[in-house]
């Protein structure tokens, strides 16, 4: 005899087809979210009270057994883990006191991993660990590559909460920061199938010396999404990536990774997201906002949009604020406020994209922010290109139409320049705000700017400068 769907599984597939700003049901709190552009609020899964502790289903702490042993048994422990949880309508997958070895996390919705005061998930070095491949974005291109050691793909009402830690062991990765030709020419074979249209299943990647690092964090396609209170030590890649997810919220993370391309939070093709009260030390950008690379992301046809970043700290990066390279699915309604730099950075806000891109940016605040040390307060290019310069063609030159953008109340220590805008001939950036920045030192230049239209600044003050203009 078939039975009947329990009331609160009707109640959770009735609002899956709701939006985010409609969720009305008790399963649901919802947070509102100021912002100078409507922000839709964030709705915030309440998890059922039911624990999963790995240590139940058959992991074991560091030491218990060889190293090896640990590590398959506690990626079992995980997947069995989940597989209970979720059958059972949700609740919180724990990660007990202790070091676990471990390889890749796969998410099943309406799950929480919980990650206790004291734990610690210690990530495989084997990439074969990382094995079979599975369904990722590596910088703006799908392909099938290495598991990200956590990894959710279509799911919903998914977080990681906890005072606890992830850490990968990094021998092998470090090895992998370098490009050599293998891996250079990995790429510009998938930049010809993203090109082409090639099915992403067939895009191989993890094969051979191809090398293309797996992320630490990479949710693919989810919605109802909450990162919260735990820490983060070093990345192959990509630290916190959520690509294409449908609401999120990122609250007081701990997140330090200074290896080769390690942005702290890339946030690609997403839409209705928070960020607040984290802390970011990378060896990259900061906090990244990007929406795909050219055909792929014209093919999937999804801004990124409703973004507001607020009261966090990022210690060291390349970026504090960055806008692209990534940009081809365009990306509107960003609003970073009341944050803090505390090292230094190249850029505090960037806004960067190339002919190949061809999408618009639009809507982006920076307010409120105090910063110490930088080659430029606030920058546009619009020909970044990096390696991709001579490694592949240009099969479609196209514009970005970069618009209304503003920066207000920002303080700065050391700046080379306070602003430089170097917009495209063929399309100029337009409306462009820049009013209250001060900065203390200025060593080289003050402003430049060339092929923009509707520079409107007011209010921008140093007090010694120390170049030759």
């Amino acid at each position: 005899m078939k039975k009947s769907r329990p009331i609160k599984t009707m109640l959770l597939a009735a609002a899956a087809a709701l939006s985010l700003s409609s969720f009305d049901v008790p399963d649901y709190d919802s947070i509102k979210v100021a912002a100078p552009f409507p922000m839709p609020a964030i709705a915030v899964y309440n998890f059922p009270a039911r624990d999963f502790s790995i240590a139940d289903y058959g992991a074991k702490k560091r030491g218990s057994d060889t190293e090896a042993n640990c590590i398959a048994a506690n990626t079992a422990a995980f997947s069995r883990a989940m597989e209970a949880c979720a059958g059972a309508g949700g609740g919180r997958v724990v990660v007990p006191d202790g070091v676990w070895p471990s390889g890749p996390i796969h998410f099943r919705s309406n799950c929480d991993l919980h990650l206790a005061d004291g734990a610690t998930v210690q990530f495989s070095p084997r990439p074969e660990d990382f094995l079979p491949a599975v369904e990722v974005s590596w910088e703006g291109m799908e392909c099938m590559n290495y598991s990200p050691m956590v990894y959710a793909y279509r799911c919903e009402n998914i977080a990681i909460s906890g005072g606890g830690k992830l850490t990968p062991t990094m021998d092998v990765w470090r090895v992998w920061f370098k490009r050599p030709k293998p891996h250079m020419d990995a790429l510009a074979r998938l930049y010809d199938w993203a090109y082409k249209g090639t099915p992403v299943a067939e895009r191989r990647m993890a094969e051979g010396e191809n090398h293309l690092r797996p992320h630490m964090i990479h949710f693919n396609q989810c919605r109802n999404v909450r990162l919260e209170d735990f820490k983060i030590r070093n990345s192959p890649f990509w630290t916190i990536h959520l690509y294409r997810c449908d609401g999120a919220l990122v609250r007081g993370l701990d997140v330090y990774a200074h290896g080769h391309n390690n942005d702290g939070i890339d946030l690609e093709m997403t839409r209705n997201c928070l960020v607040e009260d984290c802390t970011f030390d990378q060896g990259d950008d900061g906090v990244v906002i990007k929406s795909g690379r050219n055909h792929d992301a014209w093919r999937i046809g999804q801004p990124t949009e409703n973004i507001v970043v607020r009261n966090c700290r990022v210690r060291n990066a390349h970026g504090l604020l960055v806008v692209g390279s990534e940009i081809s699915g365009g990306i509107r309604n960003v609003y970073m406020h009341d944050c803090a730099m505390d090292d230094k950075v190249m850029n505090l806000f960037y806004i960067k994209t190339n002919r190949r891109r061809g999408a618009f940016v639009k809507d982006i605040y920076m307010e409120r922010v105090s910063a110490n040390e930088m080659q430029r307060a606030f920058a546009i290019d619009t020909d970044v290109l990096y390696q991709w310069k001579d490694l592949v063609p240009t099969y479609k030159d196209t514009v970005t139409a970069i618009s209304d953008i503003y920066m207000r109340d920002v303080k700065c220590a050391v700046a080379d320049g306070i602003y430089e805008i170097n917009g495209d001939k063929d399309l100029p950036v337009s409306n462009v705000n820049i009013s209250g920045v001060e900065v203390d030192t200025v060593r080289k230049y003050t402003t430049r700017a060339a092929n923009v239209e509707g520079l409107h600044t007011d209010n921008i003050k140093w007090k010694t400068f120390t170049g030759k203009e």
